[in-house]
């Protein structure tokens, strides 16, 4: 095999983590943790690789958006000294900054792959010498050109994962396109699922200045309370969890007003679904048939995490509303199909 030279990046999150008084805690000088722990499993040879820890890190549960320019500043610094790069994250929010990242890194022709573990490095019965190990394989010969998220021997799209499960093993899916690959006895990789090659087009704009707001639809929902949610927050952007292919409570009119003069002062208002598995149509059901005319955009099938890092990416990259309800729309890296 051609030598490989990967750089991995250590955020925090479970796989640097130790038990203390206080529960689990991330613990900085991890190096001589993957050095005495990482093996390769047998009959396989590990890439070169080197570590750099992040000045400050944390337990996912605590990232801020300020966060994803820092991790994204650590590839892009380093993107032309290495072939690949793993990126160590809590589970918790690495979806998030999968699908970021995809949208930061756009047209990398080297793969970026996420991983972490459900137990810390350092105790028996961990998950973090297995998903690494594949990690680091899976970037040095098998290499995926795009942001991925390996877990549990599957490796998905990053902008399409999503943490389905707070303790199981398997905490990740993919559940509206199919896994990029698995690593069993054999690394296998589905290379016609793999987003084409595009021009490099790296981004990493400030994320600081720009407020969007998740807003899940439920039974009761009080309208006057979103009303001050939209008034009191100046929001630039709305995300809106609706109820299966997009259906709004259309018979509460204070709510549906309130997205309208949201939507007319210029707030962009973006529709996803809350199942799992699921697409939006707008007008499917005579409930979402009124939300076209508001301007409110249907997310198709794209995840919560990926709605979201999309509309704060296109927001702070300075775009014109026009231009960001037209890309919100589109698939720009493989986020939503198109």
């Amino acid at each position: 095999m051609v030598d490989k030279q990967i750089l991995i990046i250590y955020t925090g999150g479970t796989i640097g983590m130790q038990k203390t008084e206080s529960g689990y805690l991330p613990i900085s000088g991890f190096r001589s943790v993957i050095e005495e722990k990482l093996h390769p499993p047998a009959g396989s040879v590990l890439p070169e690789y080197d570590l750099l820890e992040l000045e400050h890190i944390i337990d996912s549960a605590n990232l801020v958006p300020q966060n994803w320019n820092n991790i994204a500043a650590a590839v892009i610094d380093n993107y032309e000294k290495y072939d690949g790069f793993i990126v160590l994250h809590g589970t918790d929010t690495m979806a998030y900054s999968a699908s970021m990242l995809s949208f930061i890194l756009s047209g990398s022709d080297k793969p970026v792959i996420f991983t972490g573990s459900q137990i810390p490095l350092i105790e028996p019965r961990s998950d973090a010498q297995e998903n690494l190990c594949n990690a680091l394989m899976i970037a040095a010969y098998h290499p995926v050109p795009e942001v991925t998220v390996f877990f549990h021997g599957k490796l998905f799209r990053g902008n399409r994962s999503t943490k389905s499960k707070s303790t199981g093993l398997d905490a990740f899916e993919s559940p509206n396109y199919p896994w990029l690959g698995q690593a069993g006895p054999q690394i296998e990789i589905h290379t016609e699922l793999v987003w084409p090659e595009q021009p490099k087009h790296f981004s990493n704009p400030e994320f600081s200045k720009h407020s969007v707001a998740i807003l899940p639809i439920y039974p009761g929902l009080d309208a006057g309370l979103v009303n001050s949610i939209l008034e009191s927050s100046h929001l630039d952007g709305l995300i809106i969890q609706s109820y299966g292919v997009g259906n709004l409570p259309d018979q509460n009119q204070q709510l549906i007003d309130s997205l309208r003069s949201a939507a007319e002062s210029g707030c962009i208002i973006l529709n996803i679904s809350q199942c799992l598995q699921a697409e939006v149509f707008h007008g499917h059901y005579a409930c979402s048939a009124e939300l076209n005319e508001i301007g409110i955009i249907s997310g198709a099938n794209m995840t919560t995490e990926a709605a979201y890092t999309k509309l704060i990416f296109l927001l702070a990259c300075g775009l014109p509303r026009e231009d960001i309800q037209i890309r919100l729309s589109e698939s720009l890296v493989g986020e939503v199909d198109h």
